[in-house]
């Protein structure tokens, strides 16, 4: 049960990592010369690397938003599965745990879908960086570990 529970918090902070690269790195889109993110949008050249703030549309706005709140609730489940760890009765699942999973694999999907629509699609053919292939693996390990925690009971 120790390697379950062990394996299960493992499983857990890889998400985390992956969400917090995923909404900070600077590669959601990424060109010869240029790469987009979340928040800043850099161009390289000759004379060096140069970056700008991303557009205030309002589409973008919302993926930070939602990779925002993915981070916080896949913290918080973190949390609350130490907690219930130590304070929950034998026998019991990890209900509470699980709902804040769900809710941060949820985030992270509808933030990924919307920047999948609405980015700007150029001639040159920009394609999509790391960061969102993290945020997009995120997804369904984080989903996966929502559904673990529902079919996982506390033993002695």
């Amino acid at each position: 049960m120790l390697l379950i529970l062990l394996g299960v918090l493992i499983l857990h902070l890889i998400i985390l990592i992956l969400l917090i690269v995923s909404t900070a790195a600077s590669a959601w889109t990424v060109d010869k010369t240029t790469s987009t993110d979340l928040w800043y949008s850099c161009i390289s050249s000759q004379e060096g690397y140069h970056c700008k703030s991303a557009d205030n549309e309002e589409w973008l706005q919302a993926v930070q938003a939602l990779m925002i709140l993915s981070l916080l609730f896949c913290f918080f489940s973190l949390v609350a599965f130490l907690y219930q760890l130590f304070r929950l009765v034998k026998g019991g699942r990890f209900f509470f745990t699980a709902i804040f999973q769900i809710l941060a694999s949820l985030f992270v999907m509808c933030g990924a879908i919307i920047y999948t629509v609405m980015s700007p699609e150029k001639a040159s053919g920009p394609h999509f960086g790391y960061a969102y292939v993290l945020a997009w693996v995120a997804f369904p390990l984080s989903l996966i570990s929502g559904l673990i925690y529902i079919v996982l009971r506390k033993k002695e």
